[in-house]
């Protein structure tokens, strides 16, 4: 493979108010050739986006590049003319953000905003970006290929906006594609579709990619050679075999350790029982709850359906699932922001109003949420100080010198220096601001937090470092958390209990051990074999069980009748699971599964997974006649 791109010594620099240099890159160096995807992993602030924007000859305002070459088929692009370098970004150099959501325009089609930079570049004419687009379509595995650049942005999944932007950037035939974290907020199963996806289109177009990511696992599946940051400087390179397998830098070998494990049982920790008491902190009866108004005594449209959910004091609750089967919809409700159509929700056996409006502050004050992107939710005009000043003297009545005191408590129990009272948001980290998001939550002494996607955007070792804080918040205080999450590795360390949510219901919910062990709904199965391991050809091993591939590429369907599960379920029974609400089963005591089939029928596919899968032909065990669509 020849040198397609190459990255020498390169230096990014801040300067202070008095002109002195803040170096952000010191000196790295690396190759992509081509057909090849480099990694840069490396946790925040370790200089992966800022090296990956310099392949664009771009920089951030306040940074500058005092030495080093960038080149792209052997020419500097940092020295060329600012007319080439335009033409060079998006033409050559394509890169993809995270956040596929914040890239596309919900008033434009897809189709015009795949196509935009092509034809205003003058690469192809509109005929040639729409038939080259349908074509990228058809390799990124999208549905209706032919009709898909007529939707708008609200009417794709989130897996399939993300690929939607693959398409994008490859419509003008780049030689570089540039992938700044695009599975960091994806469910596991979203997130293999779009990595199988990626991995196939770098193929077949030919072109190189450089992949940044903090999570080793991922790169596991997509990279051939990884380059690992820290603080702008490169501690080790080589090839990813060489890497995983045999890392010889001690931050590598951190990264390594904070790899999330494969979930099950055994993962977490005793519950210390100092705080129990008979009384749940909250109760959730045959809830239903939607959106669009109440239409004859239902929702408009329907999000959670005959939901009942107990949280215990001083327990963590895990509530898992995909993207858009009602997790934060759940919180939400217990909350009192989003009224329920119909159900009940008690606070330490007392019955709730379901809108907050109609709350006490009493109730108000001990339950308590944490929003998923802190930099959103904390206002960057006020200082850390004022905003967890301002629950202490609402809920508690506490001001003055009182109110500071509890402040720079605040800031300890969370592990913060006392003295970010005194900074605004902006100045600090994201996993600072985080515990900043925590801390004011914390601030009311609520009796439940409710934590909606609290580490799905941050990287691995600041996630673990949360996580352990969350452990000893509630061990010190008793507070009880929902922890809201895709995350089933996080959850499964994590949680005392799970709840299992799909397409609106509960279909799986009992102690962490017992829902990580067989027998499994044959959801959390898919959950369960969808998360990443740290094995070079994991993804292709995953992809070729049958079932698997079944479960990955057919999204969720909400449900009015049967089981929701039923279009990607291995094990579904045609004229029962479409048409009747599966019975609740007890393998053990308040271990309980959603599910047509009877425990010991889970048990025995278990064991033989590949001999049924519903509507698709397979291999069966040497010596059986292939099993046949049922």
């Amino acid at each position: 493979m020849s040198e397609l791109f190459e990255i020498d010594n390169l230096q990014i620099q801040a300067r202070k108010e008095d002109g002195t240099p803040i170096p952000i890159v010191k000196g790295v160096s690396f190759k992509v050739k081509a057909g090849q995807v480099v990694a840069l992993i490396g946790e925040s602030g370790s200089g992966k986006s800022t090296i990956s924007l310099a392949t664009m000859a771009y920089c951030r305002p306040g940074l500058e590049f005092p030495g080093g070459e960038v080149r792209l088929h052997g020419k500097d692009v940092l020295s060329m003319e600012p007319q080439d370098q335009r033409n060079l970004r998006g033409n050559n150099v394509a890169y993809l953000a995270q956040s596929a959501a914040a890239t596309f325009n919900p008033a434009i089609t897809i189709g015009e905003q795949v196509t935009e930079a092509a034809v205003l570049h003058g690469v192809l004419t509109q005929d040639e970006a729409d038939k080259r687009a349908v074509a990228l379509y058809h390799a990124l595995e999208l549905p209706e290929p032919a009709r898909l650049g007529r939707r708008y942005p609200h009417q794709v999944s989130g897996g399939q906006l993300q690929r939607l932007m693959a398409a994008m950037a490859l419509v003008s035939g780049p030689d570089l594609l540039v992938l700044d974290e695009p599975t960091t907020a994806l469910d596991v199963t979203t997130q293999i579709e779009v990595l199988k996806a990626f991995k196939k289109v770098i193929r077949e177009e030919g072109s190189a990619a450089i992949y940044v990511t903090h999570d080793l696992a991922v790169v596991a599946q997509v990279a051939d050679h990884i380059v690992v940051l820290y603080s702008g400087e490169i501690q080790e390179q080589g090839p990813v075999d060489l890497i995983i397998n045999n890392p010889t830098h001690p931050y590598t070998k951190r990264l390594m350790a904070a790899v999330k494990p494969t979930p099950k049982a055994g993962m977490g920790e005793d519950l210390d029982q100092q705080h129990s008491r008979v009384v749940p902190n909250i109760e959730v009866k045959n809830m239903t709850a939607g959106y669009g108004g109440i239409v004859n005594g239902k929702p408009a449209i329907t999000v959670l359906r005959d939901i009942n959910v107990k949280i215990k004091n001083s327990h963590v609750v895990g509530v898992i699932g995909e993207s858009g089967c009602g997790k934060s919809t759940l919180a939400r409700v217990i909350a009192g922001l989003l009224p329920a159509a119909k159900g009940e929700i008690f606070l330490d056996g007392k019955q709730l109003q379901a809108d907050l409006k109609n709350r006490m502050s009493e109730e108000l004050q001990k339950v308590q949420f944490v929003y998923q992107m802190a930099d959103t939710a904390l206002n960057p005009r006020q200082l850390i100080g004022e905003i967890l000043g301002r629950p202490i003297e609402f809920y508690r009545g506490i001001k003055g010198a009182a109110r500071r005191e509890e402040v720079a408590a605040l800031l300890r129990l969370v592990e913060l220096p006392v003295e970010f009272e005194s900074r605004y948001p902006s100045e600090l980290s994201g996993g600072q601001k985080q515990r900043v998001n925590l801390a004011r939550a914390l601030a009311a002494n609520p009796e439940v937090v409710l934590c909606d996607e609290v580490t799905s955007a941050l990287d691995s070792i600041v996630s673990s470092n949360i996580i352990i804080l969350l452990k000893k918040l509630r061990d010190k205080t008793g507070v009880s958390f929902v922890f809201i999450s895709h995350d089933l590795s996080t959850v499964g360390s994590f949680a005392d209990e799970i709840v299992v949510l799909y397409a609106g219901r509960v279909v799986e919910q009992g102690p962490v051990d017992e829902v990580l062990a067989p027998p499994y709904h044959p959801y959390t199965r898919l959950l369960i074999s969808s998360v990443p391991e740290l094995r070079v050809g994991w993804l292709e091993d995953t992809m070729q069980k049958r079932e698997m591939a079944v479960g990955i590429a057919r999204g969720v369907e909400i449900t009015d009748s049967g089981c929701p599960f039923f279009n990607r379920c291995p094990i579904a029974i045609d004229g029962t699971c479409d048409v009747d609400t599966a019975p609740i089963r007890e393998p053990s005591p308040e271990h309980y599964i959603a599910c047509h089939r009877t425990i010991e029928e889970i048990a025995e596919i278990e064991a033989a997974p590949q001999q049924v899968l519903h509507g698709f032909e397979v291999a069966a065990p040497e010596g059986d006649k292939a099993a046949k669509p049922h």
